[in-house]
């Protein structure tokens, strides 16, 4: 099908309200590497990765190959029958993940995998309400709205109850009028009093982004979750860290994102980046977590550690361990930051660069000393660099950060290229404001 026929079937049988990005919507047809192709044969820089999906690349020949090899043997089992793939890749992230994490429930998406966490951290400590952030986004079923501190991403009203919000650590924008790090990390000092005063002062936990990914790149300070960690375990929740987006490598340096700020968690999500594309959900938690569960109910997954999905998250962390571990991760991000820390000094559109690794954002204002954020110019950036060549995404609360994510297996050779198409966009752009 050409373009034309593509967006009317999209039109004519898909839901109005599918969120697509750019004026004129892009088809894709092929990818290779840190490239896709649209329909019409134009080629771009993918450096958003399909929403931090594709961490190894498109069509990674290693992931392929390992696919292909499983697809010829068996498709699918559903967790009722043990399966080679399914342990393998238990224990490999086992042996990556931190602390006394070592159990899995594979799902199929990160929003099935928060679920998964908030449910049992109810039933192993016996309490219904959780605290969750401010500007956090967890996914799209009816507790994962309930979770997301973005009114954007609700539809209609909470159908949850026993959830909180406490107020994220937002320096750029601080919700308490402070400035770091004379403020003593305050923000995180809020979960207590959300939990004294909205709550019955005993929570099953909190469910918290080590970076947000749709609130903004949003980075907290480093004492921040160390503080946060140690008042949800005061009142007896469990610390549930979703590393979605940030998991795997993402963030550089470690394995998962918040092993930067020294806190082990109770439970840990992740998706997007495990499988290189693939669908797959996973909830990780302690064998003495886990084992609560027992005789509280059975459970089964049907698409759950799929053969087919957990070779190829197998074949992607290979491919992260080799030509993409998260030092090679760290030193291509330090050239990205590098590179957008001079792009904030040549344009006053820019008003705040933060994020870790190949995980970074670009906050636009109006003006610097005002902060009014500026969503029109983010919409004409995002546009000019479709254009040139780049494809990037776009998030936070007031619709004004670019989120910088290219797959992991990027090269300084990639950032430069990403780098220049920027700075032709704000050079453009710069003159309208």
């Amino acid at each position: 099908m050409n373009k034309d026929e593509i967006l009317a079937k999209q039109e004519e049988y898909l839901w109005p309200n599918h969120l697509l990005y750019y004026t004129d919507p892009l088809p894709l047809d092929h990818g290779d590497g840190l490239y896709v192709w649209d329909v019409d044969g134009t080629k771009y820089l993918d450096f958003f990765a399909g929403i931090l999906t594709n961490s190894v690349g498109h069509n990674h020949p290693l992931v392929i190959e390992k696919m292909r090899e499983q697809i010829g043997k068996l498709v699918h089992t559903s967790t009722l029958y043990p399966h080679e793939n399914h342990v393998t890749l238990a224990e490999k992230i086992a042996s990556i993940a931190p602390g006394e994490l070592q159990t899995s429930f594979f799902t199929n998406s990160g929003t099935e995998a928060n679920e998964t966490a908030v449910m049992l951290a109810k039933a192993y400590t016996g309490e219904q309400e959780i605290i969750a952030l401010r500007h956090g986004y967890s996914g799209r079923s009816a507790l994962a709205m309930g979770l997301i501190g973005q009114s954007e991403w609700r539809i209609g009203p909470s159908q949850i109850p026993g959830i909180n919000h406490a107020i994220n650590p937002y320096c750029y924008r601080c919700p308490l009028k402070m400035t770091y790090p004379e403020c003593g990390v305050a923000c995180a000092e809020d979960i207590e009093d959300v939990i004294k005063t909205t709550t019955s002062g005993r929570i099953a936990g909190i469910m918290v982004e080590p970076i947000q990914g749709v609130g903004g790149f949003i980075t907290p300070p480093k004492e921040y979750f160390k503080i946060a960690s140690e008042i949800v375990e005061h009142y007896g929740g469990l610390f549930i860290c979703d590393e979605v987006q940030t998991g795997f490598g993402r963030t550089g340096q470690h394995w998962f994102g918040i092993e930067h700020w020294g806190v082990e968690p109770d439970i840990m999500t992740m998706a997007k980046g495990i499988a290189g594309g693939m669908p797959m959900g996973n909830t990780i938690t302690t064998l003495d977590i886990a084992s609560e569960l027992v005789g509280k109910g059975m459970t089964i997954s049907t698409f759950g550690g799929n053969p087919v999905s957990c070779a190829a998250s197998l074949g992607t962390i290979e491919v992260m361990e080799t030509e993409a571990n998260p030092n090679h991760v760290s030193d291509v991000g330090s050239h990205l930051q590098a590179g957008l820390d001079q792009l904030w000094e040549k344009y006053p559109l820019i008003g705040d660069v933060r994020g870790k690794g190949l995980m970074q954002g670009i906050e636009l204002v109006k003006d610097r000393k005002t902060k009014e954020p500026a969503p029109d110019a983010v919409v004409k950036i995002f546009e000019q660099t479709r254009e040139y060549g780049l494809l990037i995404g776009k998030g936070g609360l007031y619709s004004n950060v670019l989120r910088i994510s290219p797959p992991l297996t990027a090269t300084n050779d990639h950032v430069d290229e990403a780098l220049l198409i920027l700075d032709h966009a704000f050079a453009k752009v710069q003159e309208e404001f």
